[in-house]
Formats: structure tokens, C-alpha cells, sequence
């Protein structure tokens, strides 16, 4: 029996805030013993990453991760360039589509499966102002129809 569990370390709520996300990949990451442990901990922040192609690789850029505080001279650098393992197939339609759709591969959620870490890219395009303010007039619009339905149940 070949049982799969999941457990969220963190969630990316301003990508889905900046950019519309047209498709969702799987990717797991390289690290270094003193980062898994970080990471188990929660001690990730999202701020300002993305990831990039360079020679047929991804590379996961500008992702945070505490140093482990009882990792006394095998720390690790905070935010060092970190490689993505994504199948090739997988790498070649993403450089088709960010060389010529302009795209942008965002990192939306990192978590644990199956004792591995993985992380989830976004591919998606950046929205403009009207459009922000559009999803947070839904969202408000949206959250006052469950408030009023909820009086009445």
C-alpha cells in the first residue's frame, strides 16, 4: 500500500495576490541538513522569491530560510540560490513559455510529502492595479454573502 501524506510547512498568500496563476508544478528542492531542519521548524519566508531558468536548470532565488540556531559552523547562508529538481519535459515547456508569454515562476507553497520537501510553482503573470482591487472587492463581496447566509442557517 503505497500512502501519500502531506504536511504544509508554508503558504506563498501574496502570489496569488500579485499574479494569476495559469499552472502549478511540483519541484523538490536540494538542500542542506542545517535547512531541513529550519524548514521543520517553519522558519521560511517567501518574501521577494521567484525561480529562473539558467542552462536547462531551475533555481529557486531570494527564499529565506533561517540559519538552524544548534548548527553551530555548518549553518547555512539564509538566501543562497537553492537548485529545483523538475523533470526535463517539465523544464523545457517552462522555458517556452516565460522566453515568450512573459511569465514568471513564483514559489507558492512548500511542504512535506512523503518525508521529502517539496515546493509548488506557480506559473503566472503579474496583475495589474485595477485587477488587485478587483479580487479584493470579490473577496469582500464573497465574505459578506457567507456572513449573511450564516444568520439564516
Amino acid at each position: 500500500m503505497n500512502a501519500q501524506y502531506t504536511k504544509l510547512i508554508a503558504n506563498n498568500k501574496k502570489a496569488r495576490h500579485n499574479y494569476h496563476i495559469d499552472d502549478e508544478y511540483e519541484a523538490g528542492i536540494v538542500l542542506v541538513g542545517s535547512e531541513v531542519k529550519a524548514i521543520r521548524e517553519g522558519r521560511v519566508s517567501f518574501k521577494d522569491s521567484y525561480a529562473d531558468i539558467k542552462r536547462g536548470e531551475v533555481f529557486l532565488r531570494r527564499l529565506h530560510i533561517s540559519p538552524y540556531e544548534f548548527a553551530y559552523n555548518a549553518n547555512h547562508e539564509s538566501l543562497r540560490t537553492r537548485k529545483l529538481l523538475l523533470h526535463s519535459h517539465e523544464i523545457k515547456k517552462l522555458v517556452g513559455k516565460i522566453k515568450e508569454q512573459g511569465y514568471t515562476l513564483v514559489p507558492l507553497k512548500i511542504y512535506f510529502k512523503n518525508d521529502k520537501i517539496k515546493i509548488l510553482l506557480g506559473l503566472g503573470k503579474g496583475k495589474k492595479l485595477y485587477d488587485k482591487r478587483e479580487s479584493i472587492k470579490q473577496r469582500d463581496v464573497k465574505r459578506d454573502m457567507d456572513r449573511e447566509r450564516k444568520k439564516y442557517s
